[in-house]
């Protein structure tokens, strides 16, 4: 082989390696991108539960009147973590029920948590609280009448005209 021939296949060769490089780089910025794609998609997520947490869940210890959490816990037990109701084992500040535990933790099965509550959990207001907010994203509960009365009256709440006075029990404490 003479260097007149030579030359051009290794220019060839140099070109082609550099070609592929840069082609590796364009996949692995773009591999980068798309993964960043899916982190700012998952931020915007978050995001966005988060506002609808604090839109309808937001609550404090205190009265606060004016938040749909705060209204429920007024009218199940007024704040009272301790109350208990014999006649239908509703106990803690949400009156949660044995069959509510239940429920719950089908929920938490079903979408595959290691999650689970026991009855005890009903006399925690962090717990009450979470065993709350995991039933009404299950059953996509969305509006402040619809979360009451679905919280009163079970998942088809309302449907059940027994909901209504305590809708209504729950809206006189909201600030709406």
């Amino acid at each position: 082989m003479d260097y007149r021939t030579t030359i051009p296949v290794i220019l060839l060769i140099m070109v082609l390696f550099m070609f592929m490089n840069e082609t590796s780089k364009v996949n692995q910025l773009q591999h980068r991108l798309d993964s960043k794609d899916l982190i700012i998609d998952s931020l915007k997520h978050e995001i966005d539960t988060l506002q609808w947490e604090s839109e309808i869940f937001d609550y404090n210890y205190i009265n606060n009147s004016s938040h749909l959490l705060s209204a429920l816990m007024f009218v199940e037990s007024s704040y009272d973590d301790s109350a208990y109701n014999a006649s239908e084992d509703a106990v803690g500040c949400l009156q949660i029920r044995k069959c509510m535990v239940n429920d719950v933790n089908r929920i938490l099965r079903k979408q595959k948590s290691e999650i689970r509550y026991n009855y005890d959990d009903r006399w925690v207001r962090y717990k009450s609280v979470q065993m709350f907010k995991i039933y009404c994203r299950y059953y996509n509960l969305n509006t402040a009448e619809e979360i009451a009365r679905c919280w009163n009256g079970g998942p088809r709440g309302m449907q059940n005209e027994m909901t209504v006075g305590y809708w209504k029990k729950v809206s006189n404490k909201l600030d709406i």
